[in-house]
């Protein structure tokens, strides 16, 4: 098996997992411990998609079915970030609403999806992490 394909996906979890919280400290002007998580800018998830999606077509090209199947995953997830979980991060909202004065309420976590800002910077650094992996660990290494 290449290396490559079991690197890339651990490598840009990695790596955008910091970045995301050093982007949210600095938007937010303190450590942004309680924002590691769902949501946030890039998104982790769209990140690691894209970048299997780009490793494979870098290395199979875009006519190989895994490359198909990458991209077809790549969309379910994307959707899922954007819409569904945003969906799940409102209903909470309004529970917390509904709950705040009442006894034993258990508050639930608000931010659960991603803007199309937060999918494309994903998309861009998951992207470009390929890039990187594919130029440094060569074909079949």
């Amino acid at each position: 098996m290449d290396i490559a394909y079991l690197v890339t996906p651990l490598v840009t979890w990695t790596l955008v997992g910091p970045i995301k919280f050093l982007i949210n400290s600095a938007r937010t002007r303190q450590w942004a411990f309680g924002l590691v998580g769902n949501g946030g800018f890039p998104s982790n998830h769209s990140a690691v998609v894209s970048s299997m999606a780009t490793l494979i077509a870098l290395r199979e090209g875009i006519g190989a079915p895994a490359f198909g199947v990458a991209v077809t995953l790549a969309f379910i997830v994307i959707i899922d970030a954007n819409s569904l979980r945003q969906h799940v991060g409102k209903q909470a909202a309004a529970i917390n609403r509904i709950g705040k004065d009442g006894a034993g309420h258990t508050w639930l976590r608000e931010r659960m999806g991603h803007t199309i800002v937060e999918i494309a910077g994903g998309l861009c650094t998951g992207v470009a992490i390929a890039f990187a992996i594919n130029a440094v660990l060569g074909r079949g290494w």
